[in-house]
């Protein structure tokens, strides 16, 4: 590895991780120059466990000693000429615009991401995104995929990326464990006229998590993945469709979808934040 003392954070060298609180900056740039940043050494673990390549690290200097076993893995698998850029606490936080507690972060080349055929095959449980914009939402989701055994995530175009540096740092780097790609074309918002038939192409019951006059309840949902293979009603592989904060899914969706399920309330709550209502679906329709 190259260790390297920046004296400014002016740096050139160093300009992957400038303006990491500027959303749409980020959002424009990260795909154009091919990169993502992982923030924290466990996303940075993770990320390298599953292959992804560094190009670089940013770290602060007293996390040094703690970090040199991840440093002598990357060494070992992508050779000695991968920059370390040292830097003080200080200049961290001038260059972020926050306090950054984990003290790690890396600039990392992106994928080619895979077909939904390809993603989907073999899978039985699958989740949606719909245009889903906070990426906290966005990390809380992936994680909870990831932890109760849904085999894969599908994003539309206008959903928030995953691997923008807040989303993969909630999702505690399971990004990179859980299979996921894009459904849809580009700056499609409607996405469902296509992707639903897609998705029934590839033999997936299509669900609307939604609150409509017509949804069936989380239960009944349940009750049809568990019947009998051959009895009435039977759902073998399921495709659960989340949507955005505040607005839900759109009309399109929730026509296109096979069934319109809802989580039901007490106490006169009228929904959950999406993290949350995905949780509780991903669980309750576990097949293990």
């Amino acid at each position: 590895m190259q260790f390297i003392r920046i004296a400014s954070i002016e740096d050139d060298r160093v300009a992957a991780y400038t303006n990491l609180t500027e959303l749409q900056l980020r959002n424009r740039l990260e795909p154009e120059r091919g990169l993502f940043i992982a923030e924290s050494p466990k996303v940075i673990e993770r990320a390298l466990a599953a292959d992804r390549e560094p190009l670089s690290l940013l770290v602060e200097e007293s996390w040094l000693p703690g970090m040199a076993p991840m440093f002598e893995r990357i060494e070992h698998r992508w050779g000695p000429d991968i920059p370390v850029y040292v830097a003080t606490s200080s200049q961290l936080k001038s260059l972020t615009g926050y306090r950054l507690h984990r003290g790690a972060l890396s600039a990392m080349r992106r994928w080619p991401l895979p077909s939904v055929a390809q993603v989907c095959a073999g899978a039985r449980r699958v989740a949606i995104m719909e245009n889903i914009v906070d990426h906290t939402n966005v990390g809380a989701l992936m994680r909870s995929a990831a932890a109760l055994d849904v085999d894969a995530v599908l994003v539309t175009p206008s959903c928030g990326d995953p691997l923008y540096r807040r989303a993969a740092r909630v999702s505690m780097g399971t990004v990179f464990q859980i299979p996921w790609t894009r459904i849809g074309q580009e700056h499609d918002h409607d996405w469902a006229r296509t992707g639903i038939a897609l998705l029934h192409g590839l033999g997936f019951t299509t669900a609307a998590m939604a609150l409509d006059d017509d949804s069936v309840s989380l239960d009944d949902l349940v009750r049809r993945l568990r019947t009998a293979p051959d009895a009435d009603g039977h759902i073998e592989r399921l495709a659960m469709i989340f949507g955005t904060e505040g607005d839900g899914l759109s009309h399109h969706t929730i026509a296109h979808a096979d069934l319109t399920v809802k989580i039901p309330m007490s106490h006169d709550v009228d929904s959950l934040n999406v993290a949350a209502s995905s949780a509780v679906a991903f669980y309750a329709t576990r097949l293990n």
